[in-house]
């Protein structure tokens, strides 16, 4: 099963790798070729690989040359025969009726190539902005003993602890706290508001979106006999490896002893929870609004739909996908499966169940017709 879902997540996890080689095709003017833009979504240039494009726009609005467009839409069809467009993004199958001046990117999904473009776009500007930010604004705090490296830049109101060790680039946006011994590596942004606690490693090429809070205490609290319940010391830490990204209002809690570990290239959506312990492998991605419960232990290249609950303590296998929704209650039978539903199980089993399921109304006309009879 390849749902538009796991489309998405492995686009954004391969949108990394190709972001780089993308930002290395601009000029100053931010002007790229088809053919660079053609390696980018995996298509074939129909034209003048050479002729260079520095906006994008809608196939139906008034774009002046130097633009690339999308079709998609059979409603949008006249539009391919009077754009002025310079190229356009188009499925490998479309027939063409008569000539068109645009030249052709022949791709398999025109959509997904655009919106690799829109995004892609956004992130090269977004780097050329970062890249400007260096030094300490003021007021910020800075405490002592912080090992400072290159071109590092700390927005106002920031608040940095003491013993705080920060690599070359590192930038820490506006309102943000580091709490003390934390270990930042090169090339790391957080944004603004941002709250990293006490001991915290995070690695290289790290990205942390505005609102998350690494290393809080994780929920653990042990039942009395009164009926209250006692606070557990949380006394581990969170490690994030390198080129790992943490979305926005995402919180990662420490782990009680050890630590909570998200491993290299992994990617965390929006507002996830992750408990204490947990430790996520490499490369794996998680959508929006996911719960781990504490001491779970996800694979390598696992993908995770949203809303997503995970019970604590339980193995997931690498390579598992665990559709949006789904429960997942205890350890998945083997590497690579795809689970659905809550309690979540076997796609194979599951779509099976679910026509039964839609069935039921029938089966109930069925039973109470026949239970007519027998009275009868």
């Amino acid at each position: 099963m390849r749902s538009f879902f796991f489309k998405l997540i492995k686009y954004k996890y391969i949108k990394s790798q190709i972001f780089t080689n993308f930002a290395n095709c601009f000029e100053f003017m931010m002007k790229f070729t088809l053919q660079a833009i053609a390696d980018i979504v995996n298509g074939i240039v129909e034209g003048d690989s050479n002729l260079e494009v520095w906006q994008l726009a809608k196939i139906d609005d008034l774009a002046a040359a130097g633009s690339i467009g999308f079709f998609a839409n059979p409603r949008y069809e006249s539009y391919l025969y009077t754009t002025q467009l310079t190229a356009i993004l188009i499925a490998k199958d479309v027939v063409l009726k008569k000539e068109i001046l645009p030249a052709l990117i022949r791709v398999d999904d025109p959509y997904t190539a655009f919106t690799i473009l829109l995004e892609t776009y956004s992130e090269v500007v977004q780097q050329q902005y970062i890249q400007t930010k260096q030094g300490i604004e003021q007021p910020s705090f800075v405490g002592k003993g912080v090992q400072k490296g290159a071109n590092l830049y700390i927005g106002a109101f920031a608040y940095v602890g003491k013993d705080v060790i920060l690599g070359n680039n590192v930038k820490i946006f506006p309102h943000t706290y580091i709490g003390d011994n934390v270990q930042i590596g090169d090339d790391t942004i957080i944004y603004a508001g941002a709250k990293i606690y006490d001991h915290t490693i995070i690695g290289k090429h790290c990205t942390i979106h505005a609102g998350a809070v690494i290393g809080s205490e994780g929920f653990g609290f042990a039942p009395q006999s009164d009926g209250t319940y006692r606070n557990i010391p949380q006394l581990g830490k969170v490690i994030l490896q390198d080129n790992v990204s943490i979305g926005a209002n995402t919180t990662i809690d420490r782990a009680t002893l050890g630590e909570t570990l998200i491993a290299e290239g992994t990617k965390l959506d929006n507002l996830i929870q992750i408990g204490h312990n947990v430790s996520i492998g490499k490369h794996t991605v998680i959508a929006a609004q996911t719960g781990i419960a504490g001491s779970t232990k996800i694979g390598n290249n696992v993908m995770i739909g949203g809303q997503v609950g995970l019970a604590g303590h339980i193995n997931i296998p690498n390579k598992t996908r665990i559709g949006a929704q789904a429960g997942v209650g205890k350890d998945p039978q083997e590497e690579g499966e795809t689970l659905l539903g809550s309690p979540a199980f076997a796609v194979k089993q599951y779509m099976k169940s679910h026509i039964i399921f839609r069935q039921l109304p029938q089966l109930q006309q069925r039973v109470e017709a026949l239970e007519k009879i027998l009275k009868s």
